[in-house]
C-alpha cells in the first residue's frame, strides 16, 4: 500500500478489551487478545488496527499489555489509531470531536493505553461538521513535530471531505478506510450504476475511489469479513459460490472474500475484526498469496451477492 507501509491484510482490533462499557477489562481478556495478536502475527499479518472507542479504550489497553509483555514486537508492527468519535456518558449525547485540543488529548490517550510513545498511522474516524479544516491540520501538524504520530489518514470521508482538509495540510494523508465487503458494495455500484434508475438509491460518494487512487491515498476496507453472512452456516447463494470457489482454489472461504476486494486495482487492503483465532488463520492465503480469481470469477460474486444481474 503506497505510503503507508502497512501489508495486504490488517487486523483490526475492535473485538480485543472485553465489554463495550467501562467494566475493568481481566487477566481472561489479555489472554484472550495476545491468542488473536499471536494469531495475526503467525498469518503474516503486522499492521493493527485501532481506535480509542474500541471497548471504551479496553481494546488499546489489552493490547498495551501484550507489547509490555512482548519485547522487540513494536518495532515489528504497524501501529494505526483513530480518533473523532466520543461515545455517549455522562448526560452527554454521542457525538463527533475533531476540534484540535481533543485531536491531542485523544492521541496523548491513546498512547498512554498502547505503552508505545509513537503512532505510525493516526485516521480521522468520522467527520465532524463543527471542526474548521485549518484547526484540524494544525493539531496533526503538531502531533508530528512532536514525534507523535508518524502519519495520517481518515476513515469514512468522501473525496470533497478530504480535499478540504488537506487544502490546509502540508502533509498528506496517506489512508482512508471505508466499508467494504462483497455484503456492502456500493462502492463499485456506485461507478456502474451511473446513468441508471437505481443509481438514486446509492449513496456512496461518487468518485471518491478513484480520488483516492490518483492521490496515492491507501484504501482500507473495515467490516471486509461481512459478519460472517457469506461464511457462516446459514445458506445463501452468494454464499455457496464462495464456498466452492474456495475448494476449487485449496483456500478458505475467508480467504476469497479478501481476495475479491483485493482482485480491485484501487489496491484494498481489508481490515479483519473478528477476535476469533481460528477465523484470522482462515485469513492467511490473503496475505501469502496473490488474489486468484479471474475476471469471471470476481463477477460472478459481485451478482451472486446482488441477486440481480448487473444494468
Amino acid at each position: 500500500m503506497t505510503g503507508t507501509g502497512v501489508g495486504r491484510v490488517l487486523y483490526g482490533c475492535m473485538g480485543l478489551g472485553g465489554t463495550w462499557d467501562d467494566n475493568p477489562y481481566t487477566a481472561a481478556d489479555v489472554r484472550h487478545a495476545e491468542a488473536a495478536i499471536g494469531a495475526a502475527l503467525d498469518a503474516g499479518i503486522t499492521a493493527f488496527d485501532h481506535a480509542d472507542i474500541y471497548r471504551h479504550g479496553k481494546s488499546e489497553a489489552v493490547f498495551g499489555e501484550v507489547l509490555a509483555a512482548s519485547p522487540g514486537l513494536r518495532q515489528r508492527i504497524t501501529l494505526q489509531t483513530k480518533c473523532g468519535i466520543r461515545l455517549p456518558g455522562n448526560g452527554r449525547p454521542g457525538h463527533y470531536d475533531l476540534r484540535g485540543p481533543s485531536i491531542l488529548r485523544r492521541v496523548e490517550e491513546s498512547l498512554t493505553r498502547l505503552r508505545t510513545d509513537s503512532l505510525d498511522v493516526l485516521l480521522l474516524h468520522r467527520p465532524d461538521p463543527l471542526a474548521g479544516p485549518k484547526e484540524i491540520a494544525e493539531a496533526l501538524d503538531s502531533l508530528h513535530r512532536q514525534g507523535m504520530v508518524r502519519r495520517f489518514g481518515v476513515s469514512n470521508m468522501s473525496a470533497a471531505q478530504i480535499a478540504h482538509v488537506q487544502a490546509h495540510l502540508d502533509l498528506p494523508l496517506v489512508v482512508n478506510q471505508l466499508e467494504m465487503s462483497l455484503h456492502r458494495r456500493d462502492w463499485v455500484e456506485a461507478g456502474v450504476l451511473l446513468n441508471t434508475t437505481a443509481a438514486t438509491s446509492n449513496g456512496f460518494p461518487h468518485g471518491t475511489l478513484e480520488y483516492c487512487s490518483a492521490n496515492g491515498i491507501a484504501l482500507q476496507a473495515w467490516g471486509a469479513l461481512a459478519q460472517g453472512r457469506f461464511t457462516g452456516s446459514e445458506p445463501n447463494p452468494a454464499g455457496e459460490l464462495v464456498r466452492r470457489l474456495a475448494a476449487r482454489k485449496s483456500t478458505t472461504p475467508e480467504t476469497v472474500l479478501l481476495w475479491w476486494l483485493q482482485r480491485h486495482p484501487a489496491g484494498i487492503a481489508p481490515v479483519i475484526g473478528t477476535a476469533r483465532p481460528d477465523r484470522i488463520t482462515a485469513c492467511r492465503d490473503a496475505v501469502r498469496r496473490e488474489p486468484e480469481l479471474t475476471h469471471e470469477e470476481w463477477y460472478e460474486l459481485w451478482i451472486a451477492a446482488r441477486g440481480t444481474p448487473l444494468p
